[in-house]
């Protein structure tokens, strides 16, 4: 599938330029010196990235759910839910953590979990935070990140083609990858 050309209202990303991009900001990551102890993934734009850097890195992960975009089919933000649990194999959250998500659009949900963890998580000495895009709308900047984007567009991500597919089309959807 061709991914369309990209603009200032919209940015399209395949699912190549998405695993190059991850690598890049680990790459980034990795060239400043900071050591971490643990990958704290927020769900759902941060699972892939959390996982990769999980992977790349050899540290454990950890996922936490947050939400915010909800309405007009995921398309406008509204109040920001932090999940009661946190998801994790080895041990409480402590030491020196890396924040992962995919995008910084308002910049409310990585700094609210940021204070949540300051907050609630007293064995955590520090967070910095990781994430592709920072768009001209975020209200703070990333400790790493990628992509500065001052016009804001829609970043439209490979796996959004999952958000409409439900499982009584799954038969139709992959007839089309039959050669």
């Amino acid at each position: 599938m061709n991914t369309p050309v990209s603009t200032d209202k919209d940015l399209w990303v395949s699912w190549d330029e998405y695993h190059r991009l991850i690598e890049r900001l680990a790459l980034q990551v990795y060239e400043s010196g900071w050591k971490f102890d643990q990958v704290l993934c927020l769900a759902r734009g941060g699972v892939r990235p959390g996982d990769v850097f999980s992977r790349i890195f050899d540290v454990p992960l950890a996922i936490l759910s947050t939400s915010s975009y909800r309405e007009e089919a995921g398309t406008k933000q509204g109040d920001l839910d932090i999940s009661k649990y946190m998801t994790m194999t080895k041990g409480p959250l402590a030491g020196r953590v890396l924040l992962v998500d995919d995008l910084a659009d308002s910049g409310v949900t990585l700094r609210k979990v940021s204070e949540h963890l300051t907050e609630n998580y007293k064995d955590v000495t520090e967070v910095k935070s990781a994430v592709i895009w920072v768009k001209g709308t975020s209200s703070i900047r990333p400790d790493y990140y990628l992509d500065d984007l001052p016009h804001n567009p829609w970043i439209h991500q490979p796996f959004e083609e999952y958000d409409g597919l439900r499982p009584h089309q799954l038969a139709a959807w992959l007839k089309k990858f039959e050669k």
